[in-house]
């Protein structure tokens, strides 16, 4: 497996990757929606990283660079395909866009994780995430998010 930033060839299987996921259908992500996002992302010059088992896109992370929050990055999205979790794909693009995020001077990584989602609320905080607190229906009503703040500066 190989970490690359994404281009726009990877956009097409990055969106398949995200309507298939059993969790972004409770968000009603859509091929198209996704396509739509992900080509803006990569115009945007956001963070964008692809996993690749050969040249098959089995996983991503988007990170999108702000100033706010004491110039935080944001993690909108970290999504590894079923058969390839467990296996350090989701570790290896954490961390390397941690690398990126830092390398940019950002001092902080922030993100929502959906509240119930515990297997993803454990990974986050293996990696040193701290858990801040809960929104319920701040992304889609009925839906509670958890958010988390991972910091570098002492």
């Amino acid at each position: 497996m190989r970490i690359v930033r994404a281009r726009r060839e990877h956009v097409a299987p990055m969106a398949t990757l995200m309507a298939t996921s059993p969790l972004l259908r409770r968000y009603r992500v859509t091929g198209r929606g996704a396509r739509a996002s992900l080509a803006e992302a990569l115009r945007e010059r956001d963070t964008v990283l692809v996993a690749l088992d050969t040249d098959t896109v089995v996983g991503l992370a988007w990170f999108i660079r702000t100033r706010a929050l004491d110039r935080a990055a944001y993690l909108r999205l970290l999504l590894v395909s079923e058969p390839h979790q467990s296996r350090g794909v989701g570790a290896g693009l954490l961390a390397r866009g941690e690398r990126e995020a830092r390398a940019s001077g950002c001092r902080h990584v922030v993100m929502l994780v959906t509240k119930t989602n515990t297997r993803a609320r454990s990974f986050y905080e293996r990696h040193g995430y701290a858990h801040l607190g809960d929104l319920a229906g701040f992304v889609r009503a009925g839906i509670a998010e958890s958010l988390y703040l991972k910091s570098w500066r002492a």
